[in-house]
């Protein structure tokens, strides 16, 4: 199907969720959109998704370029200092004296390499749903021929943002009365079956309560009680067509937007932990956007290039299982600062670290702290 649908046969957002399951009517199971699918459990159909168009062709990146011009600021005594001062201020129970008055004593500084691999992918699922029918327009066979799941036009979120939206499939809708009601719209009340009324549950329907002179007064000496369940109606409304009597059946269209992410960062010979790293803010080296993306097979740092080369590999395994389609890649490569100061105070010496070019500061066994209360990260 080429054309972009109508406004008339647009899909249409869906805000009611089914309480229940229900299988659909026969007649609606011959009337699914022809469509090379995989059938899963609960009546889902995962459908794959079109063949996509060719590769483009790799380019070849001049790396010293890159290199030559991306310069991250040395962590010079003064700015180390400043940086734990800060730290230490966003601590309620750090002492500064140590900060202000420790003597350092050598600084390792190391420049790492932080690549980032993002798949922007869609998947659809098809499932069979209803809801109430309110005496509205049905847009069933009778309209047209449903069309195929990946011709249904929709409005995409921005890139690399996940989401998940409903849609009613075109000409997928068929009327029928609501099986567990039996089209009535109510069912009689489990409580009282039917009657309105239940024993008293103050006298249990002996008019009086024992030992007490007069009549029962919660019942008013009656030995019935209106049904609390039904509200005294004998009856309860239908939970699945809310009172309708019938049902719209559909075919519902789920969309999956998903954003995969690859995250690795090169080796290192300090003794920070490596989650802080790896959300630490970094210099942008590199960034390549497209379709499809390619590894970075020559990129001067080996480990960064087989990083890559997993990366892409796995997101291309990951959205062929999923039987989803690639809409966007994006791959990064940030440079990321790491700085071990060694300190002496009060007579002994232990270490710091500063990372990331905001110059966020670890400081394990920071030497005067006066309670547990403070995180150390």
């Amino acid at each position: 199907m080429d054309r972009d649908l109508s406004d008339e046969d647009s899909a249409a957002d869906l805000s009611f969720e089914a309480e229940s399951p229900l299988e659909p009517p026969g007649e609606l199971l011959e009337r699914l959109p022809s469509c090379d699918c995989l059938v899963q459990g609960g009546g889902q159909q995962i459908f794959f998704p079109p063949l996509e168009a060719p590769r483009r062709p790799q380019q070849q990146t001049c790396w010293s370029s890159f290199l030559q011009h991306s310069r991250v600021p040395m962590v010079t005594e003064e700015v180390a200092r400043e940086a734990l001062l800060s730290f230490v201020s966003s601590k309620c129970c750090y002492g500064r004296s140590a900060a202000r008055d420790l003597v350092i004593q050598q600084m390792k500084q190391q420049m790492l390499c932080r690549y980032r691999l993002e798949t922007f992918s869609e998947s659809r699922i098809s499932e069979w749903t209803f809801q109430p029918f309110t005496n509205h327009v049905v847009d069933g066979p009778r309209r047209g021929t449903s069309p195929k799941l990946w011709d249904i036009k929709v409005q995409v979120p921005p890139m690399f943002q996940e989401e998940t939206r409903k849609f009613q499939v075109p000409h997928s809708s068929l009327v029928k009365e609501c099986h567990k009601c039996h089209g009535r719209g109510h069912y009689k009340c489990s409580g009282c079956h039917g009657a309105s009324m239940v024993r008293c549950p103050s006298c249990s329907g002996a008019k009086r309560r024992a030992k007490q002179p007069g009549r029962c007064q919660l019942c008013a000496g009656s030995g019935r009680h209106r049904c609390s369940t039904c509200s005294g109606r004998g009856n309860k409304t239908c939970a699945t067509c809310k009172g309708e009597k019938k049902l719209l059946h559909f075919v519902q269209l789920v969309i999956v937007w998903k954003n995969s992410l690859f995250e690795f960062v090169s080796e290192h010979r300090l003794n920070c932990p490596a989650q802080l790293l790896a959300k630490a803010k970094g210099e942008n080296l590199f960034k390549d956007e497209n379709t499809t993306v390619y590894p970075l097979a020559d990129f001067p740092l080996r480990e960064i290039s087989l990083a890559s080369q997993r990366g892409v590999a796995q997101h291309s395994a990951a959205t062929l299982a999923s039987r989803a389609r690639v809409l966007q890649q994006r791959q990064t490569i940030e440079l990321i600062p790491l700085t071990e100061v060694s300190y002496w105070y009060q007579g002994k010496t232990s270490v710091y670290y500063i990372y990331g070019t905001d110059h966020r500061v670890y400081a394990a066994d920071y030497p005067e702290r006066f309670c547990c209360s403070c995180t150390i990260l």
